[in-house]
């Protein structure tokens, strides 16, 4: 049975257990309660034959014919116990050579303790003794005092016929490789790659290069788009009209700008109309159109209710104002190329 316990407590851990100390040695003590008893040991964790500076090594003690039954105590090390010697681990504990009693007596074993320590300074260091409580089975309760140890801590010797002081070198400055200038090489080369094909794309832009792929489609067909996502009853309710008639007048503003080259997306109702006026639009689809933007405004910002009726007309007066419109500036361009056509065949037949 082997049995491991660590001991961090401010104070001291008890431990069950009944102690004999039938094979370690018993020293007369004139205290009375206090029993000093050999068997301590010092013994370092790496396998030298001196002790050198930051070694760690495990001080504590061996108690044998320990029987069960009885509690042990054992000192706070925590802190440390003296200068230039630190405690960096806390209790270990061991059971060895566990016996049964016979006849229903308690079995016995040995008992093994120890803390792990370590100097940084170089010298001899006489270590505290190791004071355990001790608590029998009939509540007699006595201290086991057990024999310090010493410890000498060395120091690697120097050999002052041949040690030769040396300056700080420098660093060691390998070559560059290939492979560890690859990758800046290839991207400096893609963002040099890239910023050439973003300067020749702006390029082509200012120049109508890009006028077949970047064509924008005609606005008579984005406003009538628009439009047609506003049809039916869906956004009728009242608490959706206001999306409904900002849909509509947005589609309505866009187009106008393309159209006519009004800011109409800035301006109000009355600047919208006012600059409309004179334009060639049918006076009946420009007073259709100027109701339908008052609507809206009374319905966006005064909370009006517009009726189903308005509602229902208010995406195909859209329509007409955009199609009348659009007809009427393609009846225009007809007419002009004509005049042009009329004007190249008179003057063709003047030099004849």
């Amino acid at each position: 049975m082997r049995i491991f316990a660590y001991m961090t407590a401010a104070l001291l851990c008890i431990m069950p257990a009944r102690a004999l100390a039938s094979d370690s040695t018993v020293v007369s003590s004139p205290h009375p309660g206090i029993r000093e008893v050999s068997g301590s040991f010092l013994r370092p964790l790496g396998q030298r034959d001196s002790v050198l500076v930051a070694d760690q090594l495990m001080y504590g003690f061996r108690l044998d014919g320990v029987q069960e039954g009885t509690g042990f105590a054992f000192p706070d090390y925590s802190k440390g116990f003296r200068d230039s010697v630190e405690v960096i681990s806390p209790w270990i504990l061991d059971t060895l050579d566990f016996r049964k009693g016979k006849k229903g007596a308690p079995g016995t074993f040995s008992l093994e303790g120890s803390v792990v320590i370590t100097s940084f300074d170089e010298g001899d260091y006489l270590l505290p003794p190791i004071s355990v409580l001790r608590q029998t089975a009939d509540g007699t309760v006595d201290t086991l005092l057990f024999n310090p140890q010493t410890l000498e801590v060395k120091t690697i010797p120097v050999d002052t016929a041949v040690f030769q002081i040396h300056d700080i070198k420098g660093q060691i400055r390998y070559p560059l490789t290939l492979k560890e200038i690859l990758p800046y090489l290839i991207g400096g080369w893609l963002f040099a790659v890239l910023v050439i094909l973003v300067v020749c794309l702006v390029k082509m832009r200012r120049k109508g290069g890009l006028s077949g792929i970047l064509r924008k489609e005609p606005a008579h067909i984005v406003a009538l788009r628009k439009l047609d996502h506003l049809r039916g009853n869906k956004l009728w309710a009242a608490d959706k009209q206001k999306t409904f008639y900002s849909g509509v007048t947005d589609a309505l503003r866009e187009y106008i700008v393309s159209r006519y080259g009004i800011s109409a997306m800035e301006m109000t109702t009355k600047e919208i109309f006012d600059d409309l006026r004179g334009k060639d639009i049918p006076a009946d689809i420009y007073e259709e159109m100027k109701g339908l933007f008052e609507r809206a405004d009374f319905v966006k910002f005064a909370k009006y209710v517009a009726t189903d009726e308005e509602n229902a007309s208010a995406v195909p007066a859209a329509v007409r104002f955009v199609t009348q419109t659009y007809q009427s500036e393609v009846e225009a361009e007809s007419e002009n190329v004509e005049g042009k056509e009329k004007s190249e065949t008179s003057r063709t037949d003047v030099n004849i």
